[in-house]
């Protein structure tokens, strides 16, 4: 089996867009940070979040059977680092920015640049972690540039597109 130390260093390499996922629902309000997710398929639109099932916040998404993928802009990487940080309470992570309920009542970041509602339409689990397959049914875009992207275990900022 390969050595989790140099798998880690590996995909460390990977860059990845910097997410807020949000839930709320019966099971209570949540959210964390990821970067693992991807789209799968576009018809129907359908995404995944990969998500450790020892986090804190791991029942609250299934239960609720709901999530919201927020996609950040650079200026919002200390939004990245609230709901990464396990010492933040859940109230004090969603109080430090505003927060409105899309189709599925999940928490979206108006500022961000793209807001996808999704239900969780199949879960699998596989090692340590979850994946939640997740169908969109609602999208909300910004203007905001450049993205945020984290790379080699530190966070990067996008160059904005000069077209633009």
């Amino acid at each position: 089996m390969l050595d989790i130390a140099r798998y880690r260093n590996g995909m460390a390499m990977l860059a990845g867009a910097v997410n807020v996922i949000t839930t709320d629902g019966p099971r209570g309000k949540a959210g964390f940070t990821a970067t693992a997710v991807c789209t799968v398929t576009d018809q129907p639109p359908t995404l995944l979040v990969c998500m450790n099932r020892s986090s804190y916040a791991h029942p609250f998404f299934v239960e609720n059977g709901v999530l919201c993928v927020n996609l950040l802009a650079a200026v919002q990487q200390e939004l990245s680092g609230v709901f990464a940080n396990r010492d933040i309470p859940m109230e004090e992570r969603f109080a430090r920015t505003d927060w409105s309920p899309l189709e599925t009542g999940s928490p979206a970041f108006a500022e961000a640049l793209v807001c996808f509602d999704c239900r969780i339409a199949l879960v699998q689990e596989i090692g340590s972690h979850t994946i939640f397959f997740c169908e969109v049914l609602e999208m909300q875009q910004s203007d905001a540039k450049p993205g945020l992207v984290y790379f080699n275990r530190g966070y990067h900022h996008l160059a904005a597109d000069k077209a633009a």
